[in-house]
């Protein structure tokens, strides 16, 4: 029979408060650090086992409870949110924030996450209780309370960044990245430019190769692999670690330094992205290219569409254009279509434009590998079985399948004689359920070229994805001055990369104080002002704006 003296002290709340705490304790190590999952439970039973010790949470008799509210719940609260997005995407990027509140979060599929924020703020409500029930009643955390609020917010990683990020205004060097920047230019053209086929493939990291953490779930792009030159050591900078960044980054040679306070109204939608520098796409168009691009998601996510338009893009389709077209209207996911409709789509787009005639440069942006779980195809399905809706790896062997299917259905139709087809990650992954096999090591961007002129090899090299842009431009034949393209060196030649000639950690080092190169990015951008409601909105889709 149970002891009832036990029984009677799990009824009283200081315990359910101080195993509310513990857990919260533990949960927050295990997601802000690199611990094990299961780091957790042992960090909890030291909570209450030091709470016991130091008889936290018993009232003494010369100190009547405290009606106060404790300063600290607004620093716990602001934990909170950085928990949530650590659990969310793994590395907490403010760059990210900022960027997506002001190039515009509408139409995105994200809507588990939503759900999942809406769980994290009621899991936040018996946390904030269990620790006002504390304050109030152990005249110890009371009086230390606001000692622990002022490290609370002095430790918090997203005041951090902010605070860095603020030093930066005034560094004694801002510049020192601008320094080395080297516009874009092309010096010399090859006799018959080739074609260029551009497979972002989302979040799917070159780290999935290793078959003793992830078994085959790689194993359709290493096959392909074979065929064309392999980059390993491709890295990921810091304001290049999401989709568009790590666009932007690979098309322009730049990291995304967000507009920041360059915007004068903050959270106004910018109508131009990185006005600035010239890219991948106002290269080509200068060089007669016809240029398109193509995404499952919504081109107004991001200002995906704004960026393209923006940068010699006269053709910008995304779930807008692509949806109405698809024979199954239902068959799309919380984002847009899924990769099965995007690569019929892309085929389709490459026939198009051969039949124009003149050079080509199609763009596509796969989804299915999107974080959380993906999103796999009906295709792969029918070949793999049914997905858990969990397992990231189900869904990497899906679109690396895909990816494979499209370049073999390519090569049958003969539209890839002359061209070039990169493959590449966007970034790499969040948090996934791989998240901690990923982690346990270093991890690289997927890279990739397929063209008959280049040997099948592999090439290891410190890079980053900022080194694509003149790798790229080299392959397919142009000449750059000193094989260099803004931040980036072509990985075909013997210069040295930024990254081998700093490594990785102090260049990131130098991004937090930059912000020369932040106004290059930004300059010329006239940020709007708020429009009449009778103003008829911008279509992302259609026009090429003003460079």
């Amino acid at each position: 029979m149970p002891d009832a003296s036990l029984l009677s002290r799990l009824k009283r709340p200081r315990w359910w408060a101080l195993l509310t705490l513990g857990l919260a304790l533990g949960f927050t190590a295990v997601t802000a650090t690199r611990l094990p999952g299961l780091a957790l439970w042992p960090i909890t039973a030291g909570w209450l086992w030091l709470a016991h010790a130091r008889r936290w949470g018993v009232a003494s008799g010369d100190s009547p409870p405290s009606p106060r509210w404790p300063w600290s719940l607004l620093p716990l609260i602001l934990w909170g949110i950085y928990v949530y997005l650590a659990d969310s995407f793994g590395n907490v990027d403010l760059g990210a924030v900022f960027f997506h509140l002001q190039a515009g979060i509408g139409e995105h599929g994200g809507g588990e996450r939503l759900i999942a924020a809406v769980l994290y703020t009621l899991a936040m409500l018996p946390i904030l209780a269990a620790f006002t029930w504390l304050v109030r009643t152990d005249a110890r955390w009371a009086r230390r309370e606001r000692l622990l609020a002022v490290l609370l917010l002095i430790g918090n990683p997203l005041l951090l960044g902010l605070g860095q990020r603020g030093a930066a205004l005034v560094t004694e060097d801002g510049a020192w990245l601008d320094r080395r920047y080297v516009p874009p230019v092309i010096r010399d053209t090859p006799a018959k430019p080739p074609n260029l086929l551009v497979l972002y493939l989302e979040s799917l990291e070159r780290t999935y190769a290793d078959r003793e953490r992830f078994g085959d779930a790689y194993a359709p792009l290493a096959e392909l692999s074979q065929r064309g030159v392999v980059f390993e050591g491709v890295r990921q900078l810091d304001n290049t670690g999401w989709t568009m960044a790590g666009m932007i980054a690979s098309q322009c040679g730049a990291p995304l330094m967000p507009a920041g306070l360059l915007h004068d109204s903050q959270f106004e939608p910018l109508e131009r992205v990185v006005p600035g520098v010239n890219c991948l796409g106002d290269l080509l168009a200068a060089q007669g290219y016809h240029l398109t691009y193509l995404g499952g998601a919504s081109t107004r996510f991001a200002g995906k569409g704004r960026f393209y338009t923006g940068h010699g893009f006269d053709r910008v389709r995304g779930r807008e254009t692509l949806a109405p077209r698809l024979e199954d209207p239902d068959y799309l996911n919380s984002w847009g279509l899924y990769d099965d409709s995007l690569y019929d789509f892309t085929l389709e787009e490459i026939r198009r434009r051969e039949a124009e005639g003149g050079p080509w440069g199609v763009i596509a942006l796969s989804l299915g590998t999107h974080p959380p779980a993906g999103y796999p195809a009906r295709a792969c399905r029918r070949r793999q079985g049914e997905h858990d809706g969990v397992d990231i790896l189900y869904s990497v062997e899906c679109s690396a399948w895909l990816v494979k299917q499209l370049v073999e259905r390519l090569e049958a139709e003969g539209l890839l004689a002359n061209t070039l087809v990169v493959i590449a990650s966007d970034h790499l992954t969040m948090r996934v359920s791989a998240w901690e096999d990923l982690i346990a090591g270093p991890r690289a961007n997927t890279l990739m070229l397929l063209h008959n002129d280049l040997a099948p090899r592999r090439l290891r090299r410190e890079a980053s994805t900022m080194d694509v842009l003149p790798t790229v431009l080299e392959a397919m034949g142009f000449r750059l001055d000193h094989h260099r393209a803004g931040l980036g060196v072509s990985l075909l030649a013997d210069e040295p990369t930024l990254v081998e000639r700093y490594g990785l950690e102090p260049l990131n080092a130098r991004l937090k104080e930059e912000t020369a190169l932040q106004r290059r990015l930004w300059e010329g951008l006239d940020f709007p002002r708020p429009e009449p409601a009778s103003a008829t909105p911008d279509q992302p889709d259609s026009g090429q704006a003003s460079r």
